[in-house]
């Protein structure tokens, strides 16, 4: 069998920005949850959709905003959107999925747990994280635990990681501390792209092992030099910016995997929450009840 990982809150996301407005019969805004759940019947009518796990951000904050300042915050984020996480998580589980809502973690750290956790289980086949997002594609294992883009109908292997991103999934973390990540908060270091990190960590693996003198780099990468004395001054940042980077798998799951099989929408809790939130043509989308 397949295990399945949903990031939900990218689902949400993607909702909320592809979705009309909507709106609840007592006014508050619900179209993004609408657009998440549709998303998810739409997964749970694949033949091979029979274990599901959810994560979701609970607080846009997490462990990692104590490390640094600039860390995501959700400063910006539109309370329309930020209104409809809890919505999201109640209507996940009138789905009769789990859901793993993370205060102290992200969702990615759930998701990245929940790989490590069953990839290993003979009864798994393979674990399929439904996602687009870089940061997960540290957790991929050859072709154990995949990333898969749903909207693009792509599934990325650890040879697809290699080729959309240049490095194996071990040095994703490294590439995004030297080049940085806008949708997390941290800069990366000055000069240092996508292209030039990606060439010297296909070589070197680690940003602790790329030389402090570029002249002895063994691998051709333009401005080598500056790059490395950038390095060397900012190691200690790029230190922080990798362990920011770098997806936690001792996030508590308590779920065995039976736990995680799906058995069906349970009828009445389902429709009872389409009703409040004015889901008409959703309530009897689910094809098994349980």
């Amino acid at each position: 069998m397949k295990l399945h990982l949903v990031d939900a809150t990218y689902e949400l996301f993607r909702a909320y920005f592809a979705m009309p407005s909507m709106t609840s019969p007592d006014g508050r805004e619900v179209g993004a949850v609408y657009g998440l759940l549709s998303s998810m019947l739409k997964l749970l009518r694949e033949d091979d959709v029979t274990h599901v796990g959810c994560a979701t951000d609970h607080t846009v904050t997490s462990f990692r905003n104590a490390l640094y300042d600039g860390y995501k915050d959700g400063e910006g984020l539109e309370e329309e959107l930020a209104s409809q996480f809890p919505l999201a998580e109640e209507g996940l589980r009138a789905l009769g999925v789990v859901v793993w809502p993370m205060v102290e973690f992200e969702a990615d750290d759930a998701l990245a747990a929940a790989a490590d956790k069953w990839a290993g289980d003979p009864r798994v086949e393979q674990v399929v994280i439904a996602t687009p997002d870089k940061d997960l594609a540290q957790c991929v294992r050859g072709e154990r635990v995949v990333l898969w883009d749903r909207r693009r109908e792509k599934v990325y292997d650890e040879a697809g990681v290699i080729e959309k991103w240049g490095v194996p999934p071990s040095s994703i973390a490294d590439l995004l501390a030297l080049m940085g990540d806008a949708a997390d908060g941290f800069p990366g270091l000055k000069g240092w792209g996508a292209k030039s990190s990606a060439t010297a960590l296909s070589h070197y693996g680690a940003l602790e092992a790329i030389p402090a003198d570029g002249a002895s780099w063994e691998v051709k990468v333009r401005g080598a030099k500056k790059l490395a004395t950038t390095l060397d001054e900012q190691r200690e940042d790029a230190k922080l910016y990798k362990t920011l980077a770098t997806l936690r798998t001792d996030v508590p799951l308590t779920e065995e995997l039976d736990d995680l099989e799906w058995r069906g929408t349970p009828c009445g809790v389902f429709k009872a929450f389409c009703a409040k939130q004015g889901y008409d043509r959703l309530a009897d989308r689910p094809h098994v009840w349980a």
